[in-house]
């Protein structure tokens, strides 16, 4: 019989890590081998790990997890190249006898890394450093203006705040590229059986554990690994990590406020993807939820 994946889908501070951690150490138990393979579109970059909330050494240490501060800063990494590096990652751990425990927040890079998406084409440099200049000359809402003067129906399917599905829209205009016809982020099929499960949490608890990581960050030091990355060469897309632009300003209420909005946002997305199992964890452990979970 196939193995299968367990896949877990939740917002940022939630406590993905500590559930994909007391999962791994229930299935050793019982004779599994447990790798967890990263979803998330910054994690994988090597240099942000305290502004991205990477696994910490010792979670490593606990288990291993691929796709995590694996590319230079310097690198742009595009849901293409991420899916071609998952696919890799969990075919060779599935061929192995190992059991992936993908684990993400990023909606489209946990679809790439259990489905075949229908990508669009890659727009040339020029035209991505045109419209991202253009993004931040003008801002998202009069881009999104432009965008629904010229193809209404897309305009509609993105809120007018979603700076990077915006730019990549207007990118696939300029270039001809035909847009998607569904969204293929919700696709139901995946390459491999997979149970997706969605984590969830109360959002007063969920909020107040947002500001309490981000004051962990910038406490140890956040600001100056962004700092650094700045200095040593970092790429467009490395740029759009969640609070880069907010440490660089030494906003932090900022930073607190765009966290909060994003988990939001992912608790959205969640609720659309088929067959998604939702679990609760207000107020119980990581190994309360783990043992609910085998």
């Amino acid at each position: 019989m196939e193995r299968r994946i367990i896949a877990l889908f939740g917002p940022t501070g939630v406590g993905k890590t500590a559930i994909a951690v007391a999962l791994a150490e229930r299935l050793r138990a019982r004779g599994e081998l447990p790798v967890a393979v990263s979803a998330d579109a910054l994690q994988i970059y090597a240099g942000l790990e305290l502004l991205t909330a990477a696994p910490t050494p010792a979670e490593r240490e606990l288990l291993e997890h691929r796709l995590v501060a694996c590319i230079p800063l310097s690198e742009r990494v595009s849901v293409a190249r991420y899916a071609r590096l998952a696919h890799g990652e969990i075919d060779t751990l599935l061929a192995g006898g190992a059991t992936p425990i993908v684990v993400g927040g990023t909606g489209l890079y946990m679809r790439a890394a259990l489905a075949g998406l229908d990508l669009r084409p890659a727009a040339p440099a020029a035209v991505r450093e045109r419209w991202t200049a253009a993004l931040e000359a003008r801002g998202a809402a009069a881009l999104h203006a432009e965008l629904a003067a010229l193809e209404p129906q897309r305009a509609a399917a993105i809120a007018p705040t979603d700076r990077h599905r915006i730019v990549r829209a207007l990118e696939l205009h300029e270039i001809g590229a035909e847009q998607p016809a569904g969204d293929q982020l919700w696709s139901a099929d995946t390459r491999h059986p997979t149970r997706l499960v969605g984590l969830v949490m109360e959002r007063a608890e969920l909020y107040a554990r947002i500001d309490r990581r981000v004051e962990r960050i910038v406490a140890a030091g956040a600001a100056r690994e962004v700092e650094a990355a700045l200095d040593g060469g970092v790429s467009a897309t490395a740029r759009k990590a969640l609070g880069f632009r907010e440490l660089l300003d030494g906003d932090i209420d900022a930073l607190k406020r765009r966290t909060r909005n994003y988990a939001r946002r992912q608790l959205t997305w969640m609720r659309k993807l088929p067959g998604i199992e939702l679990v609760d964890l207000t107020g119980r452990s990581a190994d309360e939820v783990a043992a609910s979970l085998q």
